[in-house]
């Protein structure tokens, strides 16, 4: 390759070499004026290869494409800058709930250190920091799980990027090289040929029969015609007929292209860009806790102070040490009353529901957008692929005879040949039928292959051609044609719409046969005879208005019509073909280009009725989400008649339902736009501004959405959704990158599974919420009560002076270790309700933690402090319940029982409320066993327990004693009375509910 701008005029003379950096300027120059300031398409094929210094008949040197590449960078989308795995640790920890537990791990780390300073000489006191330590060391498990589960979540999406082909065929050196995709360079020259993912944006400089699918950027559904002609005015991205694109797809045809932008200066790297600038909204769940933590934070702060207010008036601040013991105490009752191992619960139950979701094929990138879905109002979808299999399938077959359907769905081809009324189908349609069949599989340049796993198959090529050929395979129509061979083609066009086949019949001499296909209304008027009962006769006007009717009423019933026809020639030779132009050889120069002598007095011999069909388990799906109280929106860029058919085919809108089109969008105003999307649920023709637009007017009306998408033009509407999901199979990287979730199968039914999944997670999310917080408000309660009330229990020594507590320090450390994990865990996994999916979705406004179950915190929280505090009085001289056996005892022997027994019945008492709260209104004895788990944590915490209790050295740590049989039976039997308290408000709460 010389140093040249190469000029047409220049060829014959001797080159002038530019020097290096001249040259270098020239071509930054020409390909930032190719994607900035010149539109390629408006530009001759020509002067585009002159502007980027290429000889289109050779393409670029390799020592060329080297220095152009170390110039331009790789071909790839610029991703953001790799987050460090520190980095990606350390943000584990922006929670508000772990800014929360941070700071009462401060506090209590403050605390310790004034207690060390102003303990008094010989004084016993903790030697570390334990509850410090305790929250910390939570935390790092808590960043350590989040970190985890989040990393295997993006090895699960990177193993599903696979959207750019990663080798691809360039012109080099004069010959054709197949090289990675992300080494091609601006002026490399694309060979392009059926099946190709196009590596890069060009200019078409050739095309025969080329046809590519840009559905993936511009949301066209039917594959666009590619020419290389330049065009006459400015044009759509979708009407750029001249013009390739970065991630669309080759279906018919072959073509040649000069590569005008590659990596992030390609239309798909665009939208990439813009997305990058585009802050993640944070997630419904994420708000919630944010506000729950906003709570806790008001509440220890009022703990605090109403703790010290209450030890002023009651006991009074004689000394300073009275003023430090005061300040601990409403520090360790305000740090008491944060669960420590919420987040880190939080994250392991996200992080389990993660997992669940994986194996249903939903791979969630967020712990915390798994809860989202289930919060879902809406779900917008996409149709092809998601709602319909996007395998085309030809179910109706019209021949002059009589209808029949075809039976099974997509590219398989197993399926019978069916009359409409269920009767015997006729002899002589069934053979119509066939005819039919076979010239559409003859005139075809699809084909079905057998995939790699058994029972399932690959296509190449046009799927509605494929159709064709799966449908004869059905009716063994293809073998029935298997003597035909093809000896020429005139192709496809955009502008012919018909494709017309010439096949030599090698059980008739050799005799040569026309087969075509072709929109119905322009082949037919091709046609002036009729296949009819195995004869051949006159084409009359009102079989051609019959078959004009017919295509109308399939139209309306949003099938996909081509019409088939044949001709036989009688000749075995096609220069023999009456009306063909010969040269003086007698050779035929270009038959493609005979057509009207080839495609002349057709013989009609039937229509068939092709639609890309719903998946089987999708209507199922759609009504489970309507029983659920979600709204399912179909937005497509498909015709407005083959969208309102789908949906109403699912369930989604009723028969005479209609479809809104994104022209009818933009003639409406913002009030305007609030209320169709209120009432509409199908999108027609739209673009992918027009799905922006649909999303953010349901989240104006207070919904939370869903919206799913594949295509680079779906990326900004996905990434403003509440929960963004992409295609795993057919979305594109750009896609994935913007979304929450990715589906892996790329069905909308695995979205309502994960719906549903979401919902149980929310569900699990409040239980041990409830639980969590109604047991620590049970701990503050018996502290705050047993120090206010210390004089009447018999706790406080009448002859000592300052605060007595009536559970130690450990003990209360222990409490939280003990029942904050294993049983709040075990609670995070309790199976779902059966009535999960009957119920609405929860509004925006909604809370996690409502009224109702503020209500059940407070209400348990007194009841196990009460029970508390009247088994650790029923052991102290004194007391209000004092049992008279214990006054023979001293009173600090007589306070370490006694704390044993309050010790061991929170202990209890927090188990019991374990099986209390897993529902607000049912009876806890409904499915008293379904959670093995729940029980398991039960028995792990009574064993822990016990040993505290018999465990000399353990007795010594946490200040207990053994306790005789008969307070076993006091501990439970108090303990047990949280359950029944419980069991006894959800029977008013359910009989106010039924009023």
């Amino acid at each position: 390759m010389d140093d040249r701008i190469i000029d047409p005029s220049a060829l014959s003379r001797e080159p002038h070499v530019e020097p290096e950096d001249a040259k270098e300027t020239q071509e930054v120059k020409a390909q930032q004026a190719l994607l900035n300031d010149v539109d390629p398409s408006l530009t001759d094929a020509d002067q585009v290869a002159q502007a980027l210094n290429v000889d289109p008949r050779t393409g670029l040197s390799s020592d060329e494409a080297k220095r152009r590449l170390d110039k331009f960078g790789p071909n790839e989308l610029a991703s953001a800058p790799p987050v460090p795995k520190w980095k990606k640790f350390l943000q584990q920890f922006q929670d508000p709930l772990v800014y929360l537990l941070l700071a009462a791990t401060a506090i209590s780390l403050v605390a310790w250190i004034i207690e060390k300073v102003n303990a008094a000489p010989g004084a016993e006191g903790e030697a570390l920091p334990f509850d410090s330590i305790v929250i910390v060391l939570i935390l790092i498990v808590n960043a350590i799980l989040g970190y985890m589960q989040e990393a295997k979540a993006e090895e699960a999406v990177n193993a599903l990027s696979e959207m750019t082909a990663p080798t691809s065929n360039v012109l080099r050196n004069g010959r054709v090289e197949r090289i990675n995709t992300t080494d091609i360079v601006p002026g490399d020259i694309l060979v392009l040929g059926e099946g190709d993912t196009v590596p890069a944006d060009g200019r078409l400089l050739a095309a025969a029969s080329l046809r590519i699918a840009e559905a993936s950027l511009t949301g066209e559904s039917v594959p666009v015609g590619k020419k290389p002609a330049t065009l006459d005015s400015a044009k759509a991205l979708g009407d750029r007929a001249n013009m390739v694109f970065n991630g669309t797809s080759v279906t018919q045809g072959t073509g040649r292209a000069i590569v005008t932008g590659t990596g992030m200066n390609t239309q798909v790297g665009k939208i990439a860009d813009l997305l990058q600038s585009t802050e993640d909204e944070a997630t419904p769940l994420q708000k919630e806790m944010n506000h729950v933590s906003k709570i806790l934070g008001i509440a220890v702060c009022i703990i605090a102070v109403v703790v010290l207010l209450a030890l002023a008036v009651l006991e009074g601040f004689h000394s300073v040490h009275d003023v430090i013991d005061s300040l601990l105490l409403a520090v360790s009752l305000a740090v008491a009353a944060v669960p420590e191992g919420l987040a880190a619960i939080l994250t392991v139950v996200l992080a389990l529901g993660v997992q669940r979701m994986a194996a249903h094929h939903a791979i969630v990138k967020k712990l915390h957008s798994v809860e989202t879905l289930g919060s879902a109002s809406v779900i917008c979808s996409d149709k092809t692929g998601t709602l319909t299999r996007n395998e085309m399938t030809v179910e109706r077959v019209v021949v002059p005879s009589g209808e029949v359907e075809l039976t099974g769905t997509g590219y398989a081809p197993e399926g019978d040949m069916v009359s409409i009324d269920g009767s015997a189908v006729p002899e002589n349609v069934a053979n119509e039928v066939l005819a039919t069949l076979g010239a559409g599989t003859l005139a075809n340049d699809g084909e079905l292959r057998a995939g790699e796993k058994p029972g399932t198959w690959e296509i190449v090529g046009d799927p509605t051609e494929v159709s064709l050929v799966v449908a004869a395979r059905k009716t063994h129509a293809d073998k029935k044609f298997a003597h035909f061979d093809r000896v020429a083609e005139i192709p496809f066009t955009s502008e012919r719409k018909r494709m017309s086949v010439i096949a030599r019949n090698a059980t008739d001499a050799g005799k040569l046969t026309v087969f075509a296909k072709g929109a119905p209304d322009v082949l037919l008027s091709y046609c002036d005879r009729i296949y009819v009962n195995g004869a051949i006769r006159k084409l009359t006007e009102g079989d051609r208005q019959d078959i004009l009717d017919t295509v109308e009423r399939l139209s309306r019933e949003a099938y996909r019509t081509l019409g088939e026809a044949f001709r036989p020639l009688e000749t075995d030779s096609l220069a023999q073909i009456p009306g063909i132009r010969t040269n003086s050889a007698g050779e035929i120069s270009d038959i493609s280009e005979q057509a009207e002598a080839i495609e002349a007095h057709l013989v009609w011999c039937g229509m068939v009725g092709i639609i890309d069909p719903p998946r089987t388990e999708v209507r199922d799906a759609v009504a489970e989400a309507h029983r659920a109280g979600i709204r399912t929106v179909m937005i497509t860029g498909d015709h407005p008649l083959t969208a309102a058919r789908i949906a109403s085919d699912l369930g989604i809108i009723a028969k005479d339902g209609k479809a809104l089109t994104g022209d009818e969008l933009d003639a409406m105003d913002e009030a305007q736009l609030d209320k169709a999307t209120s009432e509409v649920s199908v999108y027609a023709r739209v673009a992918p501004e027009h799905k922006l637009k649909i999303v953010e007017s349901l989240q104006r009306q207070g919904n939370i959405a869903a919206m799913t998408g594949d295509g680079v033009n779906d990326a900004p509407a996905v990434k403003s959704a509440d929960i963004g999901v992409a295609m795993g199979i057919t979305g594109t990287e750009v896609t994935k990158q913007s979304a929450k979730m990715i589906l892996a199968d790329d069905n909308f039914s695995t979205i309502v599974a994960a719906v549903r999944e979401g919902r149980g997670i929310f569900d699990n999310i409040r239980k041990f919420l409830r639980y969590l917080l109604s047991s620590n408000v049970g701990e503050v309660f018996t502290v705050f009560f047993g120090v206010v009330f210390a004089g009447w229990l018999g706790i406080k020594n009448p002859e000592s002076v300052g605060v007595t507590v009536p559970l130690l320090a450990t003990q209360l450390l222990w409490i939280n270790l003990l029942t904050d994990a294993a049983p709040a865990l075990a609670m995070g996994v309790d199976p779902m309700t059966e009535d999960v999916m009957n119920r609405k979705p929860r509004k925006l406004t909604d809370r996690v933690i409502d009224g109702a179950m503020w209500g059940d915190i407070v209400y348990i929280g007194i009841i196990m402090a009460a029970v508390t505090l009247i088994g650790m009085d029923m052991h102290l001289t004194g007391g209000l319940f004092t049992d008279r056996s214990v006054d023979a005892m001293g009173h600090d022997a007589q306070m370490v029982e006694a704390r044993t027994m309050g010790f061991t019945i929170l202990v209890f008492a927090q188990l019991f409320n374990a099986i209390a709260s897993r529902s607000h209104l049912q009876s806890a004895f409904v499915g008293l066993f379904s959670n093995k788990w729940l029980w398991g944590a039960i028995g792990l915490s009574i064993v822990l327990q016990l040993l505290v209790i018999y465990v000399p050295f353990l007795n010594t740590a946490f200040g207990t004693t053994p306790l005789p049989p008969m307070a076993w039976l006091e501990c439970i039997g108090l303990a047990f009375f949280v359950l029944v308290a419980s069991e006894i408000r959800k029977i008013f709460l359910r009989m106010r509910a039924q009023k």
